[in-house]
């Protein structure tokens, strides 16, 4: 019953949908009618309202590693890992949305930190430097959720692994019209001409 709860827990904060929340409580209208429709921090920066992607980044973050954290206080660390999935699958399924959401990279941040700092550290490097490198959003988020599933095992976390690759898997799916724009050359960089 404890992974049952910590699930559920883990699916309804990670279903807040805050990139909308923040985009319509600011007057912007629906963030899901511009850009990539996605209600995530990077579309929400394609508002021109900084600020508002920051926020959204942060609270992504923060619903992703709440759940996983009061998991972990209240049922120790197999409910943890149930948290963590079902929190990822809230942001990109939320029940609120038609089950159309985001695609996870920031609420799958919030998750590797509140698993294990380790793993944490090394999403946030991944994703940084392949932002900072390439400046195409995508390319970083997926190469840091293939970084925190390699990270568990190599840092001490090997119980962390199962759901961390279930949920790089989720994500790179969700990324596959991304992926066809990489391989063609067309991906829009972060700060890039439209």
């Amino acid at each position: 019953m404890d992974t049952l709860y910590a699930a559920l827990l883990g699916y309804l904060l990670g279903s807040i949908p805050f990139g909308l929340l923040l985009t319509k409580a600011a007057g912007m209208g629906d963030v899901r009618r511009i850009g990539s429709g996605n209600i995530g921090a990077t579309n929400v920066l394609r508002t021109g309202n900084k600020g508002l992607a920051a926020a959204t980044l942060l609270l992504d973050l923060a619903k992703g590693f709440a759940p996983v954290w009061i998991a972990g206080h209240l049922w120790g660390g197999p409910a943890m890992a149930f948290a963590a999935g079902a929190a990822v699958i809230g942001h990109c399924f939320p029940v609120w949305l038609k089950f159309k959401g985001g695609k996870g990279v920031a609420t799958n941040a919030g998750v590797a930190f509140g698993l294990a700092w380790p793993i944490g550290l090394a999403y946030a490097a991944i994703w940084i430097s392949i932002l900072a490198i390439f400046r195409i959003s995508s390319l970083a988020g997926m190469s840091a959720v293939v970084a925190a599933a390699a990270a568990a095992p190599l840092f001490g976390f090997p119980e962390y692994f199962p759901v961390l690759a279930a949920i790089a898997g989720l994500i790179i799916y969700l990324h596959r019209d991304n992926i066809g724009r990489l391989m063609k050359g067309e991906e829009p960089r972060v700060g890039g001409k439209k």
